[in-house]
């Protein structure tokens, strides 16, 4: 069936996202099942308000450039629908010849999609909604990896290697530092650090999961432990690390601080360790806090990261031309010692609510680190690394 196609971006922008917005309009520009190619400004807010863009007038050149861009060209949201919303939507829909509906988020973007898929199908309207997989937090389930992690990943292993290296350095003066990434309610992204080692004992030497409750004295024992051996500790810790009782370490409640859905603003964990170590081990300790910006970097990007998220986007379109719609694209891991992936779709009711966390094959067991098997995972997501020296014991050694 010939019609309009209109996709959107939702929830936190990454590196890559623009790379499977990319790829939807240069293959729909192919299909000649597909009329008009509208982008909705904001995500589903701009759809409300028909806040929409002619994707076709946009050149061939800056789509290309567009490509290698960071963050959400189209402005994203984090927007919940009431039922009113969806029916406007709706009307939207058949005012406007709408046929297909992509959209490139995570969990929440996926769970708009299947609101819509659903009402489309109790009105016998034929509209094909497709969920483009998007997060840095790794966290959708069904898929091997969600497109935009392997980039923050790779962010935070150049990021921490070079601030191991500082801690190192200057550990007679600030011996202790925390790096507080983000990740809500898994641990995806902490997990990443560990990627910055070069060898045995570099930084970070403690990596701390939301997947595992926090205690408070084992940790003072983590930390005094390898000061003790080393006289420097780099941490890394998500920031929604919780303790013994299941509660947020550090989390607002105040309004004003919540997302438009209602959930407490995060941050802060590295400022509770710090005051953890000072207070009770009396080490001077800091923080670095890179926020928003670790998973927008792209000068580095992860090159296996864009052409993944451009490929899911591809393969949206074609999933919906095909007349397969309430589905999400995934990427499928092929066996074999080269990292090869492979684009699939899986229906939305198996993906919606629910949440992938780190497993416990990932996860060391003391509990502040990950395993061979997660290594084993991550690096060929990731790509190589710049390498850094070091003088040798014996080239240190005072003449």
């Amino acid at each position: 069936m010939r019609g309009n196609l209109i996709v959107g971006q939702s929830g936190g922008p990454t590196a890559v996202v623009n790379a499977s917005l990319v790829a939807v309009i240069q293959e729909a520009l192919r299909h000649d099942a597909i009329g008009e190619i509208y982008g909705m400004r904001f995500g589903v807010l701009g759809l409300l308000r028909e806040d929409l863009v002619d994707l076709r007038r946009v050149s061939s050149e800056m789509l290309e450039e567009l490509r290698r861009t960071p963050s959400a060209a189209l402005g994203t949201s984090r927007a919940g629908l009431g039922d009113d919303d969806v029916d406007r939507i709706m009307r939207i829909f058949q005012a406007r010849g709408i046929r297909y509906f992509l959209y490139i988020g995570g969990n929440g973007s996926a769970a708009t999609a299947l609101r819509l898929h659903r009402r489309a199908a109790d009105l016998r309207y034929d509209l094909w909604v497709i969920a483009i997989p998007k997060t840095i937090d790794n966290d959708l389930v069904e898929t091997d990896h969600c497109p935009g992690h392997p980039s923050v990943a790779r962010w935070l292993a150049v990021s921490v290697r070079e601030a191991g290296l500082d801690t190192e350095a200057i550990g007679t003066a600030d011996p202790v530092k925390v790096v507080e990434t983000m990740g809500r309610h898994t641990g995806w992204v902490a997990a990443s650090t560990a990627l910055a080692r070069q060898r045995e004992g570099d930084a970070p030497h403690l990596i701390y999961l939301p997947e595992r409750p926090f205690v408070r004295q084992r940790f003072l024992a983590d930390v005094e432990r390898v000061h003790r051996e080393r006289g420097h500790v780099l941490i890394a810790a998500a920031e929604g690390l919780v303790d013994e009782r299941g509660q947020f370490l550090a989390a607002s409640q105040r309004p004003v601080e919540a997302d438009p859905l209602g959930r407490p603003q995060f941050g802060g964990v590295g400022a509770v360790l710090c005051d953890l170590v000072m207070t009770h081990l009396q080490i001077k300790a800091r923080f670095d806090k890179p926020g928003t910006m670790q998973r927008v970097s792209a000068l580095l990007s992860s090159r296996v990261d864009a052409e993944e998220a451009y490929r899911v986007g591809q393969a949206a379109v074609r999933e919906a031309v095909a007349g397969r719609g309430g589905t999400m694209m995934t990427l499928v891991r092929e066996r074999g010692p080269v990292y090869r992936s492979t684009t699939g779709a899986v229906p939305l009711d198996r993906v919606v609510g629910d949440i992938r966390r780190v497993p416990e094959e990932f996860i060391a067991p003391s509990g502040y680190d990950v395993t061979s098997a997660y290594m084993d995972y991550i690096r060929p997501l990731v790509g190589p690394l710049p390498q850094y020296a070091r003088l040798a014991p014996a080239a240190r050694t005072p003449i």
